[in-house]
């Protein structure tokens, strides 16, 4: 399965952005979904998770209270709503299958990443 993410872009710090990442097939809804950020220079990070049937999420500190991950199984898509942005939350946004189906936090148990998507937040 390929894992197509989109929605970034350039925005001014307390905007919103809505990123999408959408499955090729059927196969990951049964898997848990996550959101990874990469800063230049700096190592790739988790940002958000949910488990397969929506009903967990676990978010990074950073974020917490501003962004909102969330899922539509019968579009094969998962949504990262990020509001009140900040310049910091500039990076490369990937989306990522995990190999269970809860929120994991570490991303060494994500096995099918998808491109990442150019988050910009001008302050």
């Amino acid at each position: 399965v390929q894992l197509q993410a989109s929605g970034g872009g350039l925005v001014q710090a307390g905007g919103s952005l809505r990123l999408s990442c959408k499955a090729s097939d059927r196969s990951t809804s049964n898997n848990g979904m996550g959101w990874f950020r990469q800063a230049p220079g700096k190592e790739r990070e988790f940002v958000a998770a949910m488990s397969w049937n929506g009903l967990s999420t676990s978010y990074a500190d950073s974020v917490k209270g501003r962004f909102v991950i969330s899922r539509d199984r019968a579009k094969n898509t998962v949504y990262l709503q990020m509001n009140s942005l900040k310049p910091e939350d500039t990076a490369i946004y990937y989306c990522a299958a995990n190999r269970f189906a809860y929120s994991a936090t570490s991303q060494g148990v994500y096995n099918n990443w998808g491109q990442g998507t150019q988050v910009t937040v001008s302050s």
